[in-house]
């Protein structure tokens, strides 16, 4: 291992995690175009550090020629979700693709460990293509609610703290904030409907407002200028009157008066 060079060693892995993160991103925009609603709240991504690899490989027996299947989390991907139900739903989509191969599954949520630990691993076989030919990686993919992700943050930096061995008051307590963020999942799943269907109202919303203020500047584009003045003066009083017909209405007005202008400067 002493005369191993690290960097290109760990270069596919780099480039795997690249891969990965663009992948499961474009995931969750065509999931939010064609859904309108993502599982995926955000992903994130590492390549474990030459230290923790060694430390690992210590712990795990493994030798130095064979690092590549001995340590599946070198590559790591970590995607967050609102609710545990989207845990299992994201989990469906990735046993179902066709550029990566479920090696296996941890399910950490059923099965918490003793800790308090909660999360669920894939460990998939990655095929990247580098400049020396193609190479499939393992890498570990975990899924995990944004309540889950905060107490695994804090565990840790507590073993980091404490040299992975916990006083007994505080593994005690850490224990007990676990078991509180499971039951704030389990009470967020309770009113899913509710949050989700919320959450799209204000996103369409909000796409509607762009659209409106997008088509006023249109019309200044097109030397409507009186028109739009009066359009953005409508805008304003709706906005205070947080008026979501009017809104609508205002909308259609304003794509009319495009249609006009249009049809006049090519009349």
């Amino acid at each position: 291992m002493d005369g191993r060079d690290w960097r290109k060693f760990l270069l596919p892995y780099e480039q795997t995690i690249e891969e990965l993160k663009v992948k499961f991103k474009t995931l969750r925009g065509e999931l939010k175009s064609r859904e309108e609603y993502s599982p995926i709240e955000f992903v994130t991504g590492r390549v474990k550090k030459i230290s923790s690899i060694l430390d690992k490989a210590k712990k795990l027996n493994v030798p130095g020629d064979q690092l590549e299947t001995g340590i599946e989390d070198i590559a790591g991907i970590r995607i967050m979700c609102q609710f545990v139900e989207d845990i299992e739903y994201l989990t469906e989509l990735i046993r179902a693709r066709q550029d990566m191969k479920v090696v296996y599954e941890k399910d950490y949520i059923v099965n918490k460990k003793e800790s308090g630990y909660r999360s669920y691993h894939i460990i998939i076989e990655y095929p990247v293509q580098t400049a020396l030919g193609m190479k499939r990686l393992l890498a570990e993919v975990q899924i995990r609610t944004l309540a889950m992700n905060f107490w695994a943050t804090i565990e840790h930096s507590l073993n980091y703290k404490y040299k992975e061995t916990l006083p007994d008051d505080v593994r005690i307590r850490l224990s007990k904030a676990g078991e509180a963020a499971f039951l704030l999942d389990q009470e967020m799943s309770s009113i899913r409907e509710e949050i989700v269907e919320a959450q799209k109202l204000f996103e369409d919303n909000s796409s509607l407002i762009n659209k409106v203020l997008n088509h006023i500047q249109e019309l200044y584009f097109y030397r409507r200028i009186r028109e739009a003045a009066q359009f953005q003066l409508r805008f304003n009083e709706i906005w205070e009157q947080e008026d979501s017909r009017g809104l609508n209405e205002l909308s259609s007005d304003i794509e009319a008066a495009i249609a006009r202008a249009k049809k006049g400067e090519h009349a």
